[in-house]
This record gives C-alpha cells, structure tokens and sequence, in this order.
C-alpha cells in the first residue's frame, strides 16, 4: 500500500523559510515522478514544483528562484524547500506521485498525501 506522508509546515513571517517533507512507504521516491501541490479554499489546486527523471526539476512561475524540489533517495523522502516566503503562499501543501511523466496537473497524479499547512504572515 502506498503512503505518502508530508511533515514541516507551519506558520511563518514574510521572508521566512519552511522545508517540508513527504515520506514515501510502499514507493520507492528515487525513480519516480512526483510534485508539491497547493490548494487555497475555494481554489483549485495548483502546481508548484515537479520532479521527473526524464526532465529533471520545474518550477512554477509564482516560486521560481524561491522554492526548491529534491529527493533524499536513503530515506525515500522528497522535499520542498521554501525560501522568501509570501503571504500568498499561504496554502495546504500537498505531495503527489505519479506512474506517468511529471506534469502541473494535479488530475495526472494517482497518489497523494493529506497535506500540511503553510502560514506566511505579512
């Protein structure tokens, strides 16, 4: 059974900086394509950064240069570090895997997680 099991937010002043992680179990990290996610209330989730063997890393335009995607293969975890933090990136941050080739589209992805809050306060 595929868990994926994210950890790290909280809540931050502008400028701050969080690293959240998403522990993978029944799913080995390293050689899949995966994504962080975000989802305001009454929005629909967005793409905010997407890892894939194929292409490497991307980012979504709104964080580029700010946010960071990587894998620690040893302990079949991903990560997402933030830097710079905004209020409107204020969300639920969700991880998400996939047995297709990465892409921003949330629809494409068979596996999540339940998500951890992020707060960036003006």
């Amino acid at each position: 059974q595929v868990q994926l099991v994210e950890s790290g937010g909280g809540s931050v002043q502008a400028g701050g900086s969080l690293k959240l992680s998403c522990a993978g179990s029944g799913y080995t990290v390293s050689n899949q394509s995966m994504g962080w996610f975000r989802q305001v209330p009454g929005k629909e989730r967005e793409g905010v950064a997407i890892t894939d063997s194929e292409f490497g890393t991307s980012y979504a335009y709104s964080v580029e240069g700010r946010f960071t995607i990587s894998k620690d293969n040893a302990k079949n975890t991903l990560y997402l570090q933030m830097n710079s933090l905004k209020p409107e990136d204020t969300a639920m941050y969700y991880c998400a895997a996939t047995g297709a080739t990465a892409t921003f589209d949330f629809e494409e992805y068979e596996y999540w997680g339940q998500g951890t809050q992020v707060t960036v306060s003006s």
